[in-house]
Parts: C-alpha cells; sequence; structure tokens
C-alpha cells in the first residue's frame, strides 16, 4: 500500500477538524501519513517516531500540529464516520420515494468505501486500539449510522414497498456490501467506480425485497 501514499495525502488533506487541534495543511499530512501506516502495520506496531520519520519532521515539530498517536488514530475514525453519516443526509435529501432513498444511499456508502479504503479497513479493525472517550464516540457515531439504514427499511416495510423479515439482519447485509468493495475494489480493476456503485445499489434493493 505504500505505492497509494500520496493519493491518501490528497483524500485526507480536506481540513478535517482535529481532535482538539486546529486543522491545518501540516496537520492534515500528519494523519494521512498515519492512515497509511496504521494500515500497513497496525496502530500498535506504528511509533510517533515513524509517523514523523514519513514526513519529514522530528520530536518538538511533530508534537506542535498533534498531540499523541491515539488522537491521530480518534481523528481518523470519527471523521470517518462523520463523512458517512454526511453523505447519508446528502443522499436521501429531497427525495420522497422510499426506494430511490434506500438505491441513493446504499450507493453513497459504496462509492465512499471504494475511493477510501485505508480508512475502512483502520475504522474496522482498530476500534479496539481506541481508548475513552474516543471508542465511545466513534461507537454512536457507528449506531447513528447503522440506525439511519433500518430508519429507512422499517419505513419500506411499513408503506409495502420492502419484504424483508428482520430490518436488523438486511441493514447488517447493505452496509456489508461496502466493506466488501473496500477489499477488493481497484481504480485500474476492469469496472469503473461508477459501474460498481450501480450494481451495487441494485443488490441493496434485491436485499430489501423491493416490490
Amino acid at each position: 500500500m505504500t505505492s497509494e501514499r500520496g493519493s491518501r495525502s490528497a483524500v485526507t488533506a480536506r481540513g478535517r477538524t482535529a481532535v482538539g487541534r486546529s486543522p491545518g495543511p501540516r496537520a492534515a499530512e500528519i494523519r494521512a501519513a498515519a492512515l497509511v501506516l496504521f494500515a500497513e502495520r497496525g496502530y500498535a506496531a506504528t511509533t510517533m517516531a515513524d509517523i514523523g520519520e514519513a514526513v519529514g519532521m522530528r520530536g518538538p515539530s511533530l508534537y506542535k500540529h498533534v498531540g499523541s498517536k491515539q488522537e491521530l488514530l480518534a481523528q481518523i475514525m470519527t471523521g470517518t464516520m462523520d463523512d458517512l453519516l454526511r453523505n447519508h443526509r446528502i443522499a436521501v435529501a429531497g427525495c420522497e420515494d422510499v426506494v430511490e432513498r434506500l438505491r441513493r444511499t446504499a450507493e453513497a456508502h459504496v462509492r465512499y468505501h471504494a475511493r477510501h479504503r485505508l480508512e475502512a479497513f483502520v475504522g474496522t479493525r482498530e476500534i479496539r486500539s481506541l481508548e475513552e472517550p474516543h471508542r465511545t464516540e466513534v461507537l454512536r457515531r457507528r449506531a447513528a449510522y447503522e440506525q439511519a439504514f433500518r430508519t429507512l427499511l422499517t419505513e419500506g416495510v411499513d408503506a409495502g414497498r420492502f419484504a424483508i423479515t428482520t430490518v436488523k439482519l438486511t441493514s447488517y447485509a447493505i452496509l456489508d456490501l461496502g466493506m466488501g468493495v473496500a477489499v477488493w475494489y481497484r481504480e485500474k480493476g476492469d469496472l469503473t467506480e461508477d459501474q460498481v456503485v450501480y450494481q451495487y445499489g441494485d443488490f441493496a434493493l434485491r436485499l430489501a425485497g423491493v416490490r
């Protein structure tokens, strides 16, 4: 994954608000480097010295921009969940048809995971490495995101548009579509991002038993 360092820096340098720090280009560069290292080596095996070396900074200079390795992990994981929640709100806004809303938010979910594979990987694997109160904050956001899909599915069932037995299991199945894409999708593969997103949108509707 080392070859992706440049693209990861571009993805993460969006001015995401830091936990307890002001956003800035150097802070974003540090987060991007930490993301790559956490994905490659794991959180426990990555040191602040490793992160500093990746961005050409040492000790005091590095700590001017970030307080700790734990702070970096929290920024990455809370930022990922905030992005997913924001994408969901945008996807369903202004659309009354529950089937179309499900397609839109499922497509947004898959597209995010296709574009942010490292964030998805770290977010899944390193939840165990988060300390309080960061762990609770990330889990709260994750629960809210899952509930957004369940609320949509429940609305569709109540309206007679979806035929499913268990809303909770169906929501997990739809959410897992995105995680799967994060594992196998590559930009230079046989399928374009739009092709994958559209097909997986269809899969989501089938899982919901659209009538």
